[in-house]
């Protein structure tokens, strides 16, 4: 997925004004280029894991849609570990989502990766930084 700086930035200020808890949202554009970043609410309120609000997640789609684009990956943060799928990730992954993690785990520089993760099985995601 080719992703701009701006939206890089945009996630990882997400997650440090998240912080203590885990931040999560969707990215969305067009053809594995993202254009926007939504923020959705976690509704565990968790430094530990992430549960996306059902009323913010169906107003990032509502807006998805009707701005033509697609939801091209997941996101979330990890306030204390590295940018890697934890098992939790693993267990609740939807395999045709791309799954970009921030992690805080260096406040000072934080880290952004994305993964498929498909039957358990976790693999590096492209990310193009532009």
């Amino acid at each position: 997925m080719k992703i701009s700086q701006a939206l890089v930035d945009e996630i990882v200020a997400h997650a440090r004004e998240d912080l203590p808890n885990e931040c999560c949202g969707f990215i969305s554009g067009n053809d594995d280029v993202a254009l926007t970043v939504h923020r959705i609410a976690n509704g565990e309120a968790s430094p530990f894991r992430y549960q996306m609000d059902l009323k913010g997640q169906r107003e990032a789609e509502e807006a998805i849609d009707a701005a033509g684009h697609d939801v091209l990956a997941a996101y979330h943060s990890h306030t204390k570990s590295p940018a890697f799928p934890s098992q939790t990730d693993v267990n609740l992954a939807l395999p045709y989502l791309m799954c970009v993690i921030a992690s805080l785990q260096d406040p000072q520089a934080p880290v952004v990766n994305g993964f498929w993760i498909k039957d358990g099985k976790i693999s590096e995601a492209e990310l193009v930084v532009e």
